[in-house]
This record gives structure tokens, C-alpha cells and sequence, in this order.
């Protein structure tokens, strides 16, 4: 077969590079592609480790092999290990020993968790379409990743909606701020300042160029189109709140923090979908309601799936450090607007990422009194989806005692 090949061909080998590195350490050959010398060629990966002795002040850890069945589990003494971070987040782990009996089973089942959580974020990093990384990590409990979970970039739009995408575009917001780009056009303002940071009061929407504009990618008036640009990461919370997210690098105020997507479904639909999270207890229902309140983002479940962005796992807190915008940008119907969060004071790096669930915008503030003054989750105190008073465990002074 191979000399039917056509020069510059190449054939995908069914096994990965750990395993083609694995199998020339068996066999004890060397192979430069893979980086394999004679140096190294007795040297194997730790995947985890398993347990942890002190013999005469010498160190010994059970190495759990990748590659390797359990059986093939051996201890080593600390000299023969080189996996400096294993070793860290290992002894950290120790550290709880008296939280757990069996510490063995513990540290076995800590080691598969931290191996499932990098999966998981190695998944979010490859989906994700914007210049912020995906960090992920619990230091909490034994919990994986969520489970049957998608990483979408941009909302789904759900049966029996049409978007009706913008029919012209406009000048260059850089020639014509004024009048002729997209705010002016729309007869609204300006929303950003030389920063990319919202000048706008929350309440007033925010127009930005759209794909027939003339104005280029680094046009002032393009910022929530190009996604989140800080590193966040997701952690679980010690504090019964489950997952939630911060930021790695801080956040400068009105700045720009991320888009919530889901699936844009009618109010129909997410009144049937509100009974079956009722019983759950949880929904991500957001109610769309700049103008009316015709249509709901889902970002909870969709046939069996959860779909969403960094902003699904964002908590609640009745002193929030993001604000609600309705952005619009190649669709114009101000029922349909895009969710974005916007940071309403400085953030810095390690604090906790929020926003109301009940958020309320006083009308006075608003450029047009058409708005609708209920920006949080579906479940508002004068929404018909909510049925569950849930209580708020956001621990600030400003705590409401229940979300809703």
C-alpha cells in the first residue's frame, strides 16, 4: 500500500504521542521525533499519586503510572519524582487528612478529579472563540465537571424565532460618531470612550457596528463583538453557592466582562421549561423584556443539554460588581436584545465575579421610557414563571435574605 502513496502524503496514527512515547520506553528504544533519547528513555510520566509514607525520614509516594493499569502502581522514594506541581497540589491535599478517614481513597479520588477538571478546561479552551483563557479548579469537594455541559460562544435562537439580521450599514464610527455611525443613526449615543469602557447609564441600549458597517475591526464602537478578553476561572465555592467565577487579572470599571448566552426561546416555551426548573431548583431563564417580554434566554437545559459561556456558572450577589447592558448589533429588534455584563466599579484579580438575579433599573435613568424596568432571571416578583421563593447566600451586608 505505501508505495501507492502519493509523495507528501500522510497517514493520522491511531495511537497519541503519550502512547507512542510509552511504547518506545517499553521497548526501550529511542526516537528523536518523539522526543525519547537514551537520557530519557527510563523516564515515565506520573499521572497521579495515590498515597503518601514516611520511612525513616525518607519520603515515599505510590505513583500511579499514565499509561499503566493500577497493578503497575509502585512507590518511589521523593528523589525519584520530578512532577513538582503533583507534589504540591499532593501535600495539599494531605492537609485535609483529618476531614477524611480513609485518606488513601481520598487522595485516589482527588488525583481522578484535578485529571478531570484540566480535561474539562482543555475542552472549554478549545471551544471557546474569544482572547480570555479557561482556568478551572476546586479545592472544595470531590465534584467533577458539570455534567453533559456545552461551551457555546454566541446564543442559539430556539424554534418559532426569526432574527431579521440588519438591511444597511452605516459610516465609519471614526469619520461620523456623531450622526452617521450605528448610535447616531438609531438616533441613540455613543456607548464607549477611547478605552472601550461604557459611558452610558445602565438601562440605555448600546448599538454597536455591525457586518455591512464601513468602520474596521478596531473601531471604538466594536467591544462586546469581540468577546472576553480577560483570563477567568472557574471555581467552586466554599460556601454552599456551587460553582462560580473569577477573574485572574484585574478589571477596570465599566469595562466590558462578558455576553450571557443560551437558547432565545419564547416566553411560552420558557414558562413550560420554568415549571420543570421549579422542581428542580434552579433555572437560567433571562427574561428579555428591553421592550416587551416576549422572549426568554435559556442557558440551563436544551434537549438534554446544557448550554452556555463562562456566564452560566456567575453568581448571584445583592451587591454586584457587573451591570446588565441590551446590546444590538447585526440584529435590530429591540425585542431580542444580546446580554452583556459591564464591571460597575474597579475588580481586582481573585474577586468573585456577580451580578443581580433581580437587577432593577430605576425608569428616571433610562433614555426611553418604553424600557421595561426588570433586567434580571426569568422568576421577577411580578413574572408568572416564578413559583419558588429561593434564599440568597450571597454573605454581603446589602443581602436581601431571598433572590427573589
Amino acid at each position: 500500500m505505501a508505495e501507492n502513496l502519493k509523495d507528501g502524503c500522510s497517514v493520522c496514527c491511531k495511537s497519541s504521542w503519550n502512547q507512542l512515547q510509552d511504547l518506545c520506553r517499553l521497548a526501550k528504544l529511542s526516537c528523536p521525533a518523539l522526543g525519547v533519547s537514551k537520557k530519557n528513555v527510563y523516564d515515565f510520566e506520573v499521572e497521579f499519586l495515590c498515597d503518601y509514607k514516611k520511612i525513616r525520614e525518607q519520603e515515599y509516594y505510590l505513583v500511579k503510572w499514565r499509561g499503566y493499569p493500577d497493578s503497575e502502581n509502585t512507590w518511589e522514594p521523593r528523589h525519584n519524582l520530578k512532577c513538582v506541581r503533583i507534589l504540591k497540589k499532593f501535600h495539599k491535599d494531605l492537609e485535609r487528612e483529618h476531614l477524611y478517614p480513609n485518606l488513601a481513597n481520598y487522595l485516589v479520588q482527588k488525583a481522578k478529579q484535578r485529571r478531570a477538571l484540566h480535561r474539562w478546561e482543555q475542552e472549554l479552551n478549545a471551544k471557546r472563540s474569544h482572547l480570555g483563557r479557561i482556568t478551572v479548579e476546586n479545592e472544595v469537594d470531590l465534584d467533577g465537571p458539570p455534567r453533559s455541559f456545552v461551551y457555546i460562544n454566541e446564543y442559539r435562537v430556539g424554534e418559532g424565532i426569526t432574527l431579521n439580521q440588519v438591511a444597511v450599514g452605516y459610516l465609519d464610527c471614526l469619520l461620523a460618531p456623531t450622526g452617521g455611525c450605528c448610535p447616531g443613526a438609531s438616533l441613540h449615543t455613543f456607548a464607549y470612550n477611547d478605552q472601550g469602557q461604557v459611558r452610558l447609564k445602565a438601562g440605555q441600549p448600546i448599538y454597536e457596528g455591525n457586518s455591512r458597517c464601513c468602520c474596521g475591526y478596531d473601531c471604538p464602537n466594536r467591544v462586546v463583538q469581540k468577546g472576553i478578553g480577560y483570563n477567568l476561572c472557574i471555581f467552586r465555592t466554599d460556601d454552599g453557592r456551587g460553582w462560580g467565577v473569577r477573574t485572574l487579572e484585574k478589571i477596570r470599571k465599566n469595562s466590558f466582562v462578558m455576553e450571557y448566552v443560551g437558547e432565545i426561546i419564547t416566553s411560552e416555551e420558557a414558562e413550560r421549561r420554568g415549571q420543570i426548573y421549579d422542581r428542580q431548583g434552579a433555572t437560567y431563564l433571562f427574561d428579555l423584556d428591553y421592550v416587551e417580554d416576549l422572549y426568554t434566554m435559556d442557558a440551563w437545559c436544551i434537549h438534554g443539554s446544557y448550554y452556555g459561556n463562562i456566564s452560566h456558572f456567575v453568581n448571584h450577589s445583592c451587591d454586584p460588581n457587573l451591570q446588565v447592558y441590551n446590546i444590538f448589533i447585526d440584529n435590530l429588534d429591540e425585542r431580542l436584545p444580546r446580554i452583556a455584563f459591564f464591571a460597575t466599579r474597579t475588580i481586582w484579580a481573585g474577586k468573585e465575579l456577580t451580578f443581580d438575579y433581580n437587577m432593577q433599573v430605576d425608569p428616571m435613568d433610562m433614555e426611553s421610557t418604553r424600557m421595561d424596568s426588570n433586567f434580571g432571571l426569568a422568576g421577577l416578583p411580578d413574572s408568572p414563571k416564578k413559583r419558588v421563593r429561593i434564599e440568597c447566600k450571597c454573605g454581603t451586608t446589602a443581602c436581601r435574605k431571598y433572590l427573589f
